[in-house]
């Protein structure tokens, strides 16, 4: 644009000067030889006019070549900002791995420190008038709020914690099954496989349970035993079906004392002391749990032998116990150890 009004310019001016020289000042011819060579004859005005064309065409290459060197520079600027643009939507995505080339040193210093920045939107903030991150807020929006939203466009991976909120989503919304989820615990996560199995063994069968023990969790665990002769969705549990459970799980001495807990009522005598005998000869801490099973089923002279037979600092509490029922002070085990 401005150098077609340089153009015209340069015409209007040419003529006018040329038109002058000629009309007011010399209609002369003359011929000038350079360098060995005679070139045509012109009027005086004729060679104004060459001379400021030749000036002319000297400028606009200038001019040209400096438009060129400045439309460079600013598509250096186009592309960096187009850059950055992705890197804050990466960067409220929470994507990884974060890599963007910069050509401009001042785009290159923003985009390092936005390239190794995570992003959260104000709960006020709905758009920002750029096109491309105003969907990325009304994406991170949606998921939030709780909706199912289509995130396979951006490439995130399956620890990202927009997708990890998205698939929790899903599974609420009945997209996803639980054995969808237990089938595939890279994709879906640890958080989203431990939910999904604690729902899942609340109706499956023992096989079934089995198959994804290793998603097992005490409150997983909880749900399972309290099936054991339950009126809905009952189970019959064998001692070594329990241990295989518990041998997923990391339990404390209390750990054990709750389970004989869950257990009381819902598994015969036999089988509890059973389970609690097996259980004490591989852990120690589940001597605990055997103690308050031979309590809470009156097995008073097995579980004073015990104590008899162990050193002064261990199981004080069930000590106590005993000194109490000793003195006919009648407490449940139950209320003793809640």
């Amino acid at each position: 644009m401005y150098i077609q009004r340089y153009t015209v310019a340069s015409i209007i001016i040419i003529g006018a000067i040329g038109w002058f020289v000629f009309a007011f000042v010399s209609q002369e011819h003359v011929n000038i030889t350079a360098m060995g060579i005679t070139l045509p004859t012109l009027p005086i005005a004729g060679w104004i006019v060459v001379t400021l064309v030749i000036y002319y065409l000297a400028t606009l290459s200038h001019m040209m070549y400096y438009s060129m060197v400045d439309s460079f520079r600013l598509r250096k600027y186009r592309k960096d900002y187009e850059h950055i643009v992705e890197a804050i939507s990466d960067a409220l995505l929470g994507a990884e791995p974060r890599e963007h080339t910069y050509k401009t040193k001042r785009y290159r210093l923003l985009g390092s420190l936005i390239s190794n920045s995570i992003f959260s939107v104000d709960e006020r903030l709905s758009h920002i008038g750029e096109e491309s991150i105003d969907k990325v807020i009304k994406v991170i929006r949606k998921v939030k709020d709780g909706e199912v939203v289509d995130l396979k466009k951006f490439h995130l991976s399956n620890d990202n914690e927009l997708v990890r909120l998205n698939n929790l989503n899903r599974y609420s919304a009945g997209d996803l099954s639980d054995e969808n989820i237990l089938d595939q615990p890279a994709q879906y996560g640890e958080e989203l496989c431990l939910k999904s199995y604690l729902h899942y063994v609340e109706s499956v069968p023992t096989y079934a349970i089995e198959k994804y023990k290793t998603f097992m969790t005490l409150a997983a665990l909880d749900v399972v035993l309290n099936r054991i002769g339950s009126d809905k969705n009952t189970l019959s549990i064998t001692n070594e079906e329990i241990i295989s459970y518990l041998n997923e799980l990391k339990l404390e001495i209390n750990d054990f004392i709750h389970l004989s807990k869950t257990l009381s009522g819902r598994m015969s005598p036999d089988q509890r002391l059973k389970l609690f005998e097996r259980l004490s000869d591989a852990n120690e801490d589940a001597m605990n749990g055997y103690l308050y099973t031979l309590f809470d089923l009156e097995m008073l002279e097995s579980a004073n032998e015990i104590l008899d037979n162990s050193q002064p600092n261990e199981f004080i509490k069930f000590k106590a116990y005993s000194a109490l029922k000793s003195c006919n002070k009648n407490f449940d085990i139950k209320l003793f150890h809640s």
